[in-house]
């Protein structure tokens, strides 16, 4: 949580430094975002397969296809990188202008964008280590490096974007190579890390077809899950900026603040789920899976509603410091109580699908997500906004009713427990609960 926390922080500040320029930046790296979370899920998805294989061949002693497992991983993060910087350097304007913003959106927009994707393959790097090495039940050392390589990207963020500290001033050019630097970093000391005695993952030459396999099985349906959501961000996002400029800024804003105030602690839960529910079902212990997955997911749901009730009550007062604008403002406080509605359904969400992820069941999320996002999100908002000409209140709706239904989707599928024999087939099929201890 700790490490999500100063993450999430170093995002809110560029939305914060960008908000000092002016609404048509916000909206300008609110867009821009959208693109980068495509190599961002990339990189949550093949980690998620990771951190499975990781913690189940922990907890049942297969260490050598755990190392095999992170391995291959690490491979695919790096070759799949790639294509993502390609696009940016090629496509940053035409991917900006397609969302129909407007021409000063689109030139901050795109040098931001050509220069966030770049770093791609850097990003998958740090993704995939750091859930690697947690799968081990180590959470201290990655958050070490992320909390190091975070830091340094606000620093950077304020400097490279006003000129201080000696820096040249780039604007909100600046806040892009803030961020590509930090993640170039960053993905360096994971791999030393790796290449040490720091964790008891040992790097080798892939080569077992079977894991690659099961990490692929593991991680497409994750990485699907994450586009879908990302594919419904271009018309969402394209129907609010048909309600304003404005409006638009004021989403990017109210979202931020649900992710600064009360996603680390979804986001830690589902991690710390992940890694429990996969170790005991690595041991051979079913129940004590599903016990603790409930047991984390009842702790979220309180802590995570308590943030929520702050955020609803101090809605005005935390929107104030994005932005100056007085139209901006009343819309993004709606949007900020929105999600302090929603955030007693986002994190019992966010730790189910931890959870199952950890018995390797990765395809229920996707299902709860991609209905959700398109028929409740987006559906609700395009058909309550547009066609009843409720406008932007339709939002702030779906927002709620889209995490309200992934909830009873995946409480469903967790309550039937399927998952735990698909996990614990998975293991052996690779031979995990034959190779206790073979190293």
């Amino acid at each position: 949580m700790t490490e999500q926390v100063l993450r999430t922080l170093m995002r809110t500040t560029d939305v914060i430094v960008a908000g000092v320029f002016s609404p048509a930046a916000v909206a300008a790296v609110g867009l821009a975002d959208i693109y980068a979370r495509l190599p961002l899920w990339f990189g949550l998805g093949v980690g998620d397969g990771a951190i499975a294989l990781s913690s189940q061949d922990t907890g049942s002693g297969a260490t050598a296809n755990r190392d095999e497992a992170v391995s291959t991983a690490l491979t695919l993060g790096v070759l799949a990188g790639i294509p993502f910087a390609a696009f940016g350097l090629l496509f940053d304007q035409v991917a900006i202008s397609v969302l129909g913003a407007e021409r000063e959106v689109v030139l901050i927009g795109a040098s931001y964008l050509a220069i966030i994707l770049l770093s791609s393959p850097a990003r998958h790097v740090t993704l995939i280590a750091a859930r690697s090495i947690q799968g081990t039940g180590d959470t201290r050392t990655p958050m070490y490096v992320n909390l190091a390589a975070n830091a340094l990207n606000i620093g950077l963020t304020v400097g490279l974007a006003f000129g201080v500290a000696g820096l040249p001033e780039y604007g909100v050019v600046g806040i892009a190579i803030a961020t590509a630097v930090a993640d170039v970093l960053a993905a360096l000391t994971f791999l030393l890390v790796l290449a040490s005695e720091r964790t008891p993952i040992t790097l080798v030459q892939p080569s077992d077809l079977v894991i690659a396999k099961q990490l692929v099985l593991i991680s497409a349906p994750r990485i699907a899950e994450g586009l879908s959501e990302v594919v419904a961000q271009f018309p969402f996002n394209a129907i609010l900026l048909a309600f304003g400029t404005e409006v638009n800024a004021a989403y990017h804003i109210g979202m931020r603040l649900y992710q600064q105030i009360a996603a680390p602690l979804s986001r830690g839960y589902g991690v710390a789920a992940n890694v429990l529910v996969g170790q005991a079902l690595g041991r051979g212990e079913a129940e004590t899976a599903y016990y603790d997955g409930l047991a984390t997911t009842a702790l979220g749901a309180i802590t995570v509603g308590g943030l929520g009730a702050v955020l609803f009550f101090q809605a005005e007062a935390f929107v104030s410091l994005f932005t100056r604008d007085p139209v901006t403002i009343g819309y993004a406080a709606d949007f900020a109580r929105a999600y302090a509605v929603a955030t007693v359904l986002i994190a019992p969400y966010a730790i189910l699908a931890g959870s199952l992820r950890g018995g390797s069941e990765t395809r229920s999320p996707f299902v709860a997500k991609v209905t959700g996002t398109f028929v409740f999100l987006l559906g609700m908002t395009y058909v309550g906004g547009v066609w009843l000409e409720y406008g932007v209140v339709a939002a702030y709706v779906a927002i709620v009713a889209d995490y309200l239904w992934r909830d009873l989707v995946l409480g469903g599928v967790y309550y039937r427990r399927n998952w735990i024999e698909r996990g614990t087939r998975m293991m052996r099929e690779r031979g995990s609960l034959d190779t206790a201890g073979d190293e």
